[in-house]
């Protein structure tokens, strides 16, 4: 049991929380290319990715995993994303600073997804089950380079 659902309600839960943070940054990524910002969707967005990494954390563990490493510097990140929008409004440097904090919080879960992808999916975890193979490499990449170009376009459009 874990907060009164079972394993698997839990981790149901988890993910559908995932998901709707990942579904929901999409076009808030697409907003900020377009110099426009959706402020619920950009709200849901936050508020589900920053439920994502905390609910992570509550799942059985003896050990330091790397998914815990990845949920620290997510709950970093997003603390620094959410105070630029709320507490600073976007001024000065701070609209840099959201930009950036936000495009690499939905990259983040976007590469854990990848990652839960190649373990979970069967003709994923066949090309790469160690997830040291190239499929798994080329495919994190891939999203890497994807990310990086949309977050540089984001901060040369996106004027708050």
């Amino acid at each position: 049991m874990m907060l009164g659902l079972s394993f698997e309600t839990f981790t149901l839960l988890h993910v559908a929380i995932s998901v709707v943070a990942i579904v929901a940054g999409m076009p808030v990524l697409q907003a900020m290319l377009q110099n426009r910002m959706p402020e619920g969707l950009t709200a849901l967005f936050l508020g589900m990715t920053v439920l994502t990494s905390v609910t992570g954390f509550t799942f059985p563990s003896g050990t330091l995993l790397p998914s815990h490493v990845v949920g620290v510097i997510s709950l970093v990140v997003l603390a620094v994303a959410i105070a630029a929008l709320y507490v600073f409004r976007l001024a000065g440097i701070w609209r840099t600073l959201f930009v950036v904090t936000a495009v690499l919080s939905l990259y983040l879960n976007v590469f854990v997804l990848v990652v839960q992808a190649f373990q979970k999916v069967a003709p994923l975890k066949a090309l790469a089950p160690t997830q040291s193979e190239s499929p798994f490499l080329i495919a994190q990449v891939i999203v890497l380079a994807a990310f990086g170009y949309a977050g540089f376009l984001a901060v040369r459009r996106f004027r708050g």
